[in-house]
């Protein structure tokens, strides 16, 4: 048996780390892959935490391309390989004429919602303007979807499942900026990061609106490092880059920022 408490000591998603733990049990148990249902990303930071923790199993996220936020993870025992192929999941595409209409990610997500599946059966949503989106999904969700989904908002739609090969990925914009601070702390540098002034990143921290390798972080003082993820929600991501201190004991500080 797995040491669930010792585990579950510091996890905010209590529910689902259990949830996963009892398939990890499984995995051992059975000598079977046992795949979770999508997961976001700091469900995953959380799971990949406890299980860098374990030796008797390890794991394989993947969400069907290689920056895909929500993602499926595969649970396996130490001695049997994982490869992305063993993840099962499937993609459709949600195609009508949304040029007088145009529908949202909440739009689409909210259809999808409304045909009665829950939330963990869907993976990233690629919306593609005016002809539609696209969706990933569990492969025992697509016959169904491909039934019940049949308008989003005012627009009727056709849903059928493509090859995850037929994803229209939209490769993220990046922008690669410096910047010297007197400290690491994340007020500071994600101000930096961000282009905006500290007092503003303060109020969205305080308000919970920022994650550190996706943790909540309420705290302006917290004190960063590289190769620390920050993100805010509606305005992208930061990745910390190297460090280093300048002669005048302040820092300067790689920021690669996502868009």
């Amino acid at each position: 048996m797995l040491p669930r408490e010792t585990l579950l000591k510091s996890i905010e998603n209590r529910e689902t780390a259990a949830r996963v733990l009892d398939q990890a049990e499984q995995a051992i148990k059975t000598w079977e892959i046992v795949c979770t249902d999508f997961v976001s990303p700091p469900e995953l930071a959380e799971i990949q935490q406890m299980f860098s923790r374990l030796t008797e199993v390890h794991i394989l996220p993947w969400g069907g391309y290689p920056q895909a936020e929500r993602q499926r993870v595969a649970i396996a025992r130490a001695d049997l390989p994982l490869d992305q192929s063993q993840v099962a999941i499937a993609a459709i595409d949600i195609a009508g004429n949304f040029l007088f209409d145009p529908a949202s990610h909440r739009d689409f997500l909210g259809a999808l919602l409304g045909t009665g599946i829950v939330r963990e059966k869907v993976g990233d949503i690629l919306v593609m303007g005016e002809r539609g989106a696209q969706a990933i999904v569990v492969p025992e969700m697509v016959e169904f979807l491909s039934m019940s989904l049949a308008q989003v908002r005012s627009v009727p739609v056709k849903t059928q499942a493509i090859d995850l090969s037929e994803l229209k990925i939209r490769e993220p914009k990046k922008k690669e900026l410096t910047t010297v601070e007197a400290s690491l702390r994340l007020d500071a540098v994600a101000s930096a990061g961000f282009g905006m002034s500290r007092s503003k990143m303060a109020d969205l921290i305080n308000a919970g609106d920022v994650r550190v390798n996706w943790k909540e972080i309420t705290q302006s003082s917290h004190q960063l490092k590289s190769g620390d993820l920050v993100a805010i929600r509606g305005k992208g991501r930061l990745e910390v880059g190297d460090v280093a201190v300048t002669k005048k004991e302040r820092y300067r500080v790689q920021l690669t920022r996502f868009v």
